[in-house]
């Protein structure tokens, strides 16, 4: 964040917090639509990111696994560091 941009928001949490917290809550990019946009940067289509839940069973540290649901298709994202996302279509 930059310096301006830090000092503007110190500035507007003292006036109203809970406004400032959702601005900067809706800024925010979400996992889904991280996932969604690596996902198209492979050739997959994404519609629209619905949600993504972590597969829990499939993860291992440093190889995170997510089931994201888009509007036209579901996908099994596996996410290891400085590699290309493993994807595979679910039914």
């Amino acid at each position: 964040m930059t310096n301006g941009r830090w000092i503007f928001l110190s500035a507007l949490a003292l006036i109203d917090a809970p406004t400032v917290g959702r601005a900067v809550a809706q800024g925010a990019e979400t996992v889904q639509d991280m996932l969604a946009a690596q996902i198209r940067s492979q050739g997959f289509t994404c519609d629209k990111a619905l949600g993504a839940t972590k597969d829990t069973a499939h993860s291992r540290a440093d190889h995170a696994v997510w089931v994201l649901r888009c509007s036209n298709a579901s996908y099994r994202v596996s996410r290891a560091p400085d590699m290309a996302a493993k994807v595979e279509p679910l039914r």
